[in-house]
């Protein structure tokens, strides 16, 4: 009798769940009564509702609502500032009640410095030279006074020194549709790279004093639809001063007859950001594109234009492989060009493979693709001893990727001696990807290029 019963209530329940559903919502349309918003004890509730899609009072197809309160959900947890993000509703006589729930992260970061004075870890790995270390301080800020602000301030000293502050507002109209940041710094170096030889930097490091000393300070203007669209228009000034060995060594390191230069950049720029997951994304997609003036004060330097394309796409072929493919390119055009603004690969945009090489050029073109199947996923690992709801919960996921890169680079100024470039690059390989709570990635990855280097390479940060 007791088994009937089971088989018969296995067999009604997807009745009970259809008439359930209907019982929530029986119209074709509803309407939006109340949203609330729980655990946002620092966050601004009006914060949130504006970079929602719907408001109060707005009219919606019933079909269409699961989907669309879903996708208000990603937005708001790619604001970056909780751990989670869920949502529940009530639905009366077709008047929906909403109401999203978020845990909040921790948003003062007293993060010390203890770094490497290289563009990366493994071009520090290739010399050893353990002078050539950072130590400071960064203090990060976000969340600042509940309205999704940030502040930063690093002080840095060691081989490298630098002092930065910046101060980003993405609200400054009632609308939340203007906001701006500004930033300044103040960089020194003990040693600069003064001439680049077999697509390596050859290093200058002085006695006495500082070859190298930068300033710059910048606003920008952005225009913000909502946290996957903006666009806007940034303005900097930049001071650079090198000493006179520098020159001694290279002459055409500002291309002019000047130690010191002085230059102003206008850039407009434009970003849509339709990941799932800004830190590690596994689906959506990702476009940026951004088209630069540089002009030099008192005649150190020509004038030059800048222009940068980027498309990414992220598909999730099965249950637990994706697949990403995307391309980057730079366009630079000018008279004649300087040594310190040859920058093309090697630094923020490379063909992996090559991370010991800089493959400096006016123009270049990068594609990458990778296919990644899921290893593990877990929500949350719960630390008992922290009692802290903020780092008590660890969600870990790792990931095994396939990958292959090709870039080609064009440089009609400073290839003698640099046989990487107006060739086109090869690399690919394997590499095992973490992805821990407040967007850590750590990527270990072994690579093969087309020259027949082979190595393990590590990095913090997604690849494309």
């Amino acid at each position: 009798m007791l088994l009937r019963v089971i088989l018969l209530l296995l067999l009604l329940l997807p009745a009970f769940q259809e008439a359930a559903g209907a019982a929530v919502c029986p119209s074709d349309t509803v309407v939006i009564a109340e949203i609330r918003f729980q655990g946002n004890e620092t966050t601004k509730s009006s914060v949130l509702q504006k970079e929602l899609t719907f408001a109060t009072g707005d009219t919606l197809v019933t079909a269409s609502l699961v989907e669309l309160l879903e996708e208000n959900r990603k937005r708001l947890f790619n604001l970056r500032l909780f751990h989670n993000v869920t949502y529940t509703y009530t639905c009366q006589e077709g008047q929906v009640s909403v109401l999203y729930t978020m845990q909040e992260r921790w948003y003062l970061y007293p993060f010390p410095i203890f770094s490497l004075a290289d563009r990366n870890f493994n071009a520090w790995w290739d010399k050893k030279d353990y002078d050539r270390i950072d130590y400071g301080i960064n203090l990060v800020r976000r969340n600042f006074r509940g309205r999704n602000e940030e502040v930063r301030i690093k002080l840095q000293h060691g081989f490298n020194r630098r002092v930065e502050f910046a101060y980003r507002v993405p609200y400054v109209s009632r609308s939340h549709r203007i906001g701006f940041d500004f930033g300044i710094a103040d960089y020194r170096s003990h040693t600069i790279d003064v001439i680049t030889r077999n697509n390596r930097q050859r290093f200058f490091e002085q006695e006495e004093g500082m070859p190298v000393k930068r300033m710059a300070v910048s606003a920008a203007l952005v225009h913000r639809q909502n946290v996957q669209r903006q666009q806007g228009f940034r303005l900097s000034f930049h001071q650079e001063e090198v000493s006179d060995s520098v020159l001694v060594f290279n002459p055409e390191y500002f291309r002019s007859d000047v130690q010191k230069r002085e230059f102003v950049r206008f850039e407009l720029f434009k970003a849509i950001n339709l990941r799932n997951n800004f830190a590690y994304p596994l689906t959506g997609s990702y476009f940026e594109v951004a088209v630069g003036q540089t002009m030099f004060l008192n005649n150190a330097g020509a004038h030059f234009t800048t222009a940068r394309a980027k498309y990414v796409d992220y598909r999730k072929l099965s249950n637990k492989y994706y697949y990403t493919v995307g391309g980057e390119g730079q366009l630079r055009l000018s008279r004649r060009y300087a040594y310190a603004d040859n920058v093309a690969l090697g630094f923020r945009s490379m063909v992996r493979g090559y991370e010991l090489y800089v493959i400096g050029g006016q123009h270049f073109g990068l594609f990458k693709q990778g296919l990644s199947r899921e290893l593990i996923n877990l929500k949350g690992i719960h630390l008992k001893p922290i009692k802290s709801s903020k780092f008590n919960t660890i969600p870990l996921a790792l990931y095994l990727n396939a990958f292959t890169d090709a870039g080609y680079v064009v440089d009609q100024e400073f290839e003698e001696n640099n046989p990487l470039t107006n060739r086109l690059l090869l690399g690919g390989g394997l590499g095992l990807h973490a992805v821990t709570f407040y967007d850590i990635v750590v990527r270990a990855e072994y690579t093969i290029n087309r020259e027949g280097d082979r190595g393990i390479y590590l990095s913090g940060r997604f690849p494309f």
